[in-house]
């Protein structure tokens, strides 16, 4: 097989794992690929030898996984590079909490022993894009969310909201954000939005402390489109795609809907989702 590896280069006193997993993959003889900047973090951190033949930059690569080596941050940005072209990402748990990046670190050698054993499974996540009236410098694809925020003023925002051209309604807020079922338990959780299962195929629309009591996150079919027209003091506003960010001017004119192509997760074949919730929200546990 062969394995693109894409890591998190702020985390230098857990590059250790990566020198792990590289043994573990050049013991079954695996064609490997290293992203670059990753490459050279771990060259500096770890005085790993990287050769020139083994690392990519881009998306200039391909591969039969690839594996994302860091938090759900990290694994987010493989969803960027990887974008469209389905390739499975394996994510291994190196950050925090880690709902995209479920593998811990002192699992990886039975993972990828399952995985050449062809014993694991892959899910199928939606993602959203964002289509404006001009051309965003940034990914416009999102996994987790699209947050629609104030910028450069203490002010509230005004953001009209419409699903399929019908008026929804007209949020004052600092924000609003549009999650995927997997973005539920990120950003929009943070500010009182539902938990929604993967495979619902909805989106949430959430406020972020909105100026009125009566508002209410909604869930929505992912099938539908949201159009949203922002107002502010300052005259521009900030655009977030699961944390790539951009200032646009209030005439900017965003139209969010489910992107054409879903990112594919690589799990362990006994993965069950509502456990992860429980372990990684501790659901049930006594904090007293």
């Amino acid at each position: 097989m062969k394995f693109a590896i894409i890591g998190n280069i702020y985390q230098s006193e857990k590059s250790l794992h990566a020198e792990h997993l590289l043994g573990l993959l050049h013991h079954y003889k695996a064609k490997i690929l290293v992203e670059k900047a990753f490459a050279d973090f771990l060259e500096h951190e770890q005085h790993l030898s990287i050769p020139s033949s083994e690392r990519f930059e881009g998306k200039t690569f391909e591969a039969d996984m690839v594996i994302s080596l860091g938090g759900d941050g990290t694994f987010l940005t493989a969803a960027s590079i990887v974008g469209s072209r389905n390739i499975p990402i394996l994510g291994i748990n190196t950050g925090r909490l880690g709902f995209l990046a479920d593998i811990l670190p002192e699992d990886m050698d039975v993972t990828i022993d399952e995985i050449y054993a062809n014993h694991y499974k892959v899910e199928e996540r939606a993602v959203l894009q964002v289509i404006t009236n001009y051309q965003l410098s940034i990914h416009p694809y999102a996994l987790n969310e699209v947050a629609i925020l104030k910028h450069d003023s203490s002010s509230m925002i005004s953001i009209k909201a419409y699903i399929n051209r019908e008026h929804l309604n007209t949020y004052q807020a600092d924000g609003l954000i549009i999650a995927t079922p997997t973005g539920s338990t990120g950003y929009s959780l943070s500010v009182g939005g539902p938990v929604i299962a993967p495979q619902s195929k909805t989106m949430v629309i959430t406020p972020v402390a909105p100026h009125s009591l009566n508002c209410r996150p909604l869930v929505v079919r992912d099938d539908w489109e949201i159009t949203l027209e922002v107002e502010s003091r300052s005259h521009n506003f900030l655009v977030a795609v699961d944390g790539r960010s951009e200032s646009c001017n209030e005439q900017t004119r965003l139209r969010i809907s489910r992107a054409p192509y879903s990112v594919k997760l690589v799990k362990r074949f006994d993965h069950q989702y509502f456990n992860t919730l429980r372990s990684k929200m501790m659901w049930g546990a006594d904090a007293r």
